[in-house]
């Protein structure tokens, strides 16, 4: 399978592309801004596994066009697109009240607008049948558990939660299944950020393994679905 990762760069994004990447038969673009952090990840699923492949691509999601800025890098390697993990993602936690307006666009802008900008332009490279594995939270579902500080961050994950019934209703002439796997609780830097000191109970490899098959498997099972994938919030 031709798949794409984003926010490959660490945590769970980091761990999903080594996984993949035990399976010669899958070809995994990991995207991120940092390109020093690709590069040893691509090293390190060689070593791990001499059949690797696995295409490290430095890229900021928040650029404005990704016609002309990364299009033309990801049709070097694929020719069509069978996964995409539309991973990547931003925390800033803060009082409802110190919320800045830039926080607003930054927090709207990598964890939703990316995902927009990202699928909309990859459209027309979805093979049939293919799959869009959106990523959320806990937080970002309703009826669940939130925090103090973390109101934005939810109210983001709760658009791609949306976002993502939307898309599956209207990409299923294409042969597209798009799903959302909230997450729980998970051993990342960005938990670390969001509850200091709380130690949870699964890390990033085995959180990895599930994702692995679900990207590749899920859309057999799903489509238009937000699966909460937890078992502590936090």
């Amino acid at each position: 399978m031709n798949i794409i990762v984003t926010g490959a760069s660490r945590g769970i994004g980091n761990a999903l592309v080594r996984k993949l990447s035990a399976d010669p038969a899958h070809h995994i673009i990991a995207l991120a801004r940092d390109a020093e952090k690709l590069d040893a990840l691509a090293k390190a699923c060689i070593k791990s596994n001499s059949e690797a492949h696995v295409h490290p691509i430095a890229f900021d999601l928040l650029t404005p066009d990704y016609s002309f800025s990364l299009i033309p890098k990801i049709v070097e390697v694929f020719d069509s697109i069978d996964v995409l993990v539309n991973n990547a993602g931003l925390l800033i936690k803060k009082d409802f009240a110190a919320f800045s307006d830039a926080d607003f666009d930054a927090l709207m802008n990598v964890n939703v607008k990316s995902v927009f900008k990202l699928t909309r332009t990859l459209l027309s490279f979805f093979a049939r049948p293919s799959h869009i594995v959106n990523i959320s939270s806990m937080g970002g579902m309703q009826g669940t558990a939130k925090f103090p500080g973390l109101s934005l961050y939810s109210a983001a994950k709760g658009a791609v939660s949306v976002l993502t019934e939307a898309l599956a209703e209207e990409l299923s002439d294409r042969e597209i299944a798009v799903n959302c796997l909230a997450y729980g609780a998970v051993q990342t830097e960005m938990l670390a950020q969001a509850f200091p000191g709380y130690t949870a109970p699964l890390n990033p490899d085995k959180m990895a393994e599930f994702v692995a098959w679900f990207a590749t498997n899920g859309h057999h099972f799903f489509n238009g679905k937000i699966l909460p994938v937890s078992s502590s919030t936090p």
